[in-house]
């Protein structure tokens, strides 16, 4: 939903802390706002400071552009009229937030009274009025039959346990778990989401101890929390959505899709898809070609040829046979050309020959085998297997990844992506406010790595060489970009950031690792994804002695952790999902290099061009060109 001016809201406690400043928030983009809070004084301010920002965008007007109605929000009679008399000053209601919150001094099972003041009070106000507001709001749109958001406001204590206050913790976890009920609501037009901050610091916050909100990395920005609402209010996406705001990790929801998928009964979301966006049948011919290894050699060129060879029907058993659109290009292309991905000496690394070339792809199911029910012919898919570089593949049915489209940014977050994402949280560990390097940052997965740095609240410096290179990293937000063509990324980094990076993503290997080596900050963790400068020369890769590393790390508590994606395979669909979704809300930006390559025997060319260094983004090897057309359209 766009916030525009003319339209209202009602925010119940929106006196003070949050739902004051959320009141503020929205009168700077126009809107009416009825402010609701049992402080008489406090209410009158922040109706008056509504008016002043109200100003700015209306002239006369026949009602006031802020009211304030002092209500006690236990009371259904009260904020039932509270509501109406909104209603019938602006017509409707277009945003509902349930801020009214309170927290109790005396633990639970230390109280002796009847706790008609104390924790009874708290849960109605915490959590009953929260639902009455709630069923109150959604009639009123359902009645004037016009979209709206309800946002209530939660905790990160609904989360997880807060001992120190046991019913504020309690009925917190209840208000997030109703609006996550809430969902459904969105066929009526109408989204309820919940927002959970950890420690703000509003009248409730400073009566805690400090010690408590410093273990926590401190208190979070008022900003923080208008810019999480905001979202969730504008995102049409987001119905029954919980966003987590802590200082230590950002913005993330919850939960994430790997932990939904624990307690789901029904399929999952991705293979729900599959039975929604199916594709005209596919037309299998009697013969196809692909790429193959036939001589072990770290060229490319010299290690393949473009073989046509005749199509296996019918599929076997548990596989499914896909039609490839699309295939990724990855610099290890010329690794497995090489045979370095076989366990085994030379001989028996040739006596495999000839290999499927290619790692990742997407594509349309065109046929399935026996005991195959979760998929279905049509379905759009995505595979991470040996033998991308082919106009067909059949693979085990299992191993294919349910996608909404079979498109080129799509394979952008296989292989390119996923490392991205994957490493920097697991050998990573990423969390907000560090500082995180990225080498060959204009590559294929060096353009994740910066996004998602940024997306998590972190300083992002990165590297490449190119004036181009360079302007595409500064439109992905990267906060300081280092050409090496005009600048030496050594000195560079030892004035700017002399204490170091927390986190470096590197890929280039050689020279650059131990660069990068010298700049990781004390308990830094240096990420080897990969090394590209040593794939490829005279003799191929080969291993390089780093003489002093123990003695480095171990100086300054540091980690040099390796990444290699397919031993994290069991994460792969979370992280695609949660990628999908960044690019599909539009926070996350996928930059394809516009060199085309079209076709199964364009795919050398895709290789020798990608280690040239003159790609900008993901390299991509469009297979089938009619098929891409016809996507296009849709």
């Amino acid at each position: 939903m766009e916030l525009k001016p003319g339209m209202s809201a009602l925010v119940t406690g929106g006196g003070s802390g949050i739902g004051k400043a959320l009141c503020i928030a929205l009168a700077q983009k126009g809107l009416f706002v009825t402010v609701v809070d049992f402080s008489e004084e406090n209410g009158r301010e922040a109706a008056s400071l509504v008016q002043n920002e109200n100003k700015k965008f209306h002239g006369d007007l026949k009602v006031p552009s802020a009211m304030f109605i002092k209500c006690d929000v236990t009371n259904a009679g009260d904020l039932s009229a509270a509501f109406g008399k909104h209603v019938d000053t602006y017509g409707g209601l277009d945003i509902c937030i349930n801020c009214a919150g309170i927290a109790i001094k005396t633990l639970v099972y230390d109280d002796r009274s009847d706790g008609t003041s104390t924790w009874r009070h708290a849960v109605n106000v915490n959590l009953v009025a929260v639902i009455d507001g709630t069923r109150i709001a959604s009639q009123i749109m359902r009645s004037g039959k016009k979209p709206g958001v309800i946002i209530n406001i939660g905790s990160a204590a609904g989360l997880y346990p807060m001992n120190f206050d046991p019913i504020y913790s309690g009925t917190k976890a209840g208000v997030v778990m109703f609006t996550r009920s809430l969902a459904p609501l969105k066929r009526h037009g109408i989204r309820v989401n919940v927002l959970c901050p950890e420690f703000v610091q509003t009248n409730m916050a400073e009566q805690l101890s400090r010690r408590i909100i410093d273990v926590t990395g401190g208190y979070i920005k008022m900003e923080d929390i208008v810019n999480g609402t905001f979202e969730l209010i504008k995102d049409e996406s987001k119905a029954g959505a919980c966003l987590w705001i802590t200082k230590r990790r950002g913005m993330e929801y919850w939960p994430t899709p790997e932990e939904q998928r624990k307690y789901m009964l029904n399929l999952p979301k991705s293979k729900r898809m599959l039975t929604q966006n199916t594709f005209s049948t596919v037309q299998t011919p009697e013969f196809y070609e692909k790429i193959v290894v036939h001589t072990l050699s770290h060229n490319f060129r010299d290690a393949t040829r473009l073989e046509r060879v005749r199509l296996r029907l019918p599929v076997e058993p548990h596989n499914a046979l896909v039609k490839i659109i699309y295939a990724g290009v990855n610099a290890s292309d010329v690794n497995f050309s090489a045979g370095r991905y076989f366990s085994g000496g030379a001989k028996e690394t040739a006596a495999r020959l000839p290999l499927d070339a290619g790692f990742e792809a997407v594509g349309i199911v065109a046929s399935v085998g026996d005991s195959v029910n979760h998929i279905k012919v049509g379905s759009p898919v995505a595979l991470m297997t040996f033998g991308a570089y082919s106009e067909f593949t059949q693979v085990p049915a299992k191993h294919l990844l349910p996608v909404p489209r079979p498109d080129p940014e799509v394979v952008a977050m296989l292989t390119s992506g996923l490392t991205a994402s994957i490493a920097l949280e697991k050998a990573g560990q990423m969390a907000s406010g560090q500082v995180v390097l990225v080498t060959a940052a204009a590559g294929g997965t060096g353009q994740f790595a910066v996004q998602l740095a940024k997306l998590a609240g972190n300083k992002v410096v990165a590297t490449c060489g190119g004036k181009s290179k360079a302007a595409v990293l500064s439109s992905l937000g990267v906060d300081r970009v280092i050409n090496y063509q005009n600048e030496k990324i050594k000195d560079v980094l030892k004035k700017e950031f002399p204490r170091g990076a927390d986190i470096i993503y590197e890929s280039v290997g050689g020279e650059m690792f131990d660069l990068c080596l010298n700049a990781l900050a004390v308990h830094g963790r240096l990420i080897v994804i990969g090394m590209i400068s040593q794939y490829q020369g005279e003799h191929g890769w080969k291993p390089r002695n780093y003489t002093g590393l123990c003695d480095k790390i171990l100086a300054k508590s540091q980690t040099v952790a390796g990444f290699f994606l397919i031993q994290y395979a069991h994460l792969w669909q979370d992280h695609l999902d949660k990628l999908f979704d960044l690019y599909a809300s539009g926070k996350l930006k996928v930059s394809l290099d516009p060199k085309k390559f079209v076709g199964v025997a364009s795919a050398p060319d895709a290789v020798e061009y990608l280690h040239s260094g003159k790609s900008v983004g993901k390299v991509v090897v469009c297979i089938d060109p009619s098929y891409s057309q016809t996507l296009a359209k849709l």
